[in-house]
């Protein structure tokens, strides 16, 4: 049994690699479509508009973007195992320095929100699957129906009408008010940072800025969440041990919480990694929609500038993030349900 979980986790490190490689590769090939040439290369390197021919074959010969391009891929490849990114070819510093600072942005919202995703939609797939086909049941229905049709940036947008702009309960944008100074920079979360630091106004202001990027996520996400709940639930109450405890004399309630739910919850489970996936691309919607600038904010633009170093690191990033959460859900996996065995 321990070779086999071994071997299992080989197996699942080997895919991992070849996935990232894969996935890198593809970004790589992408960029060299959009920029065809080293001299188109070597401008967004340079950026600006004022630049001699020596400025363009100063940068090619610098970063070798003449060399062919497999040299190229492999040369990337070989930095990024030694934990070197490149250099930011809009902001010029390290990609590493830039990431450090926007990925707890985003990270702290997101978790957040796949939380509250996935905690509403346990409650509510719950509440139609006791209630099948019955008023509750619709009504949950219609409600995961209408966000679940929703593109994100149109509930962003909803949400940011609604409660900034129409009733003035909640900031439009920014991580928090740009008057308040930021906390020293501990652990590069700000919620986390301003209470470390005793800082409660800051503190106030960045769980306000917060609260619309969340939704945006969590109800773009909930509606999948929901049906997959709703239908689990209710393949699990028709099993012979709830039959049982119906007759035992149990309550609905009590046959739910004490007999059905953890089976109903598996699915749930394996859902988690796709829903981080589905959140992390969410998020470069809703930072640019909120103007959080997090790692979401920076590949929108990376993009938008054709910042090279910064839309294949953070791909990269955004690649490992999804396959440890893949990692994460297979264990969580086999705990919750004894059942599962590694052939």
């Amino acid at each position: 049994m321990e070779n086999n979980i071994f071997f299992y986790f080989i197996r699942r490190l080997i895919n991992a690699v070849i996935t990232l490689i894969v996935l890198v590769l593809l970004v790589f090939i992408l960029v060299h479509v959009i920029l065809p040439t080293p001299q188109a290369m070597a401008k967004v390197y340079i950026g600006g508009t004022h630049f001699s021919q020596a400025d363009v074959n100063a940068i090619i010969e610098r970063y070798g973007l003449n060399k062919p391009i497999y040299v190229q891929f492999l040369n990337y490849l070989i930095n990024v195992f030694k934990g070197n990114l490149g250099l930011d070819t809009l902001y010029h510093v390290p990609v590493t320095v830039l990431l450090a600072k926007f990925i707890p942005i985003t990270l702290e919202f997101v978790l957040i929100a796949i939380i509250l995703q996935v905690f509403l939609g346990i409650i509510t797939g719950s509440i139609a699957a006791m209630w099948q086909n019955r008023i509750p049941d619709w009504i949950v229905k219609v409600l995961y129906l209408i966000t679940w049709a929703m593109p994100v940036f149109l509930l962003a947008t909803l949400f940011q009408f609604t409660f900034a702009y129409y009733l003035k309960v909640l900031p439009p944008f920014n991580i928090a008010n740009p008057l308040l100074i930021p906390p020293k920079t501990i652990t590069g979360f700000p919620v986390i940072d301003a209470a470390i630091e005793g800082d409660w106004p800051y503190f106030d202001s960045v769980l306000r800025h917060m609260v619309l990027p969340i939704l945006a996520i969590a109800f773009a996400g909930f509606g999948v969440t929901t049906r997959i709940m709703r239908a689990s639930a209710i393949d699990v109450l028709d099993k012979d041990y709830v039959r049982l405890a119906y007759m035992k004399g149990l309550s609905g309630w009590q046959v739910y919480f004490k007999h059905a739910l953890r089976n109903a919850l598996i699915p749930i489970i394996t859902l988690v990694a796709l829903t981080f996936a589905f959140a992390i691309a969410g998020a470069v919607v809703v930072e640019e929609i909120f103007i959080y600038k997090g790692m979401g904010f920076y590949l929108y633009q990376s993009t938008v500038t054709l910042d090279y170093q910064a839309i294949l690191s953070t791909t990269l990033i955004i690649g490992i993030a999804v396959i440890i959460a893949n990692f994460i859900t297979d264990i969580l996996y086999a705990v919750v349900d004894p059942r599962v065995r590694l052939e």
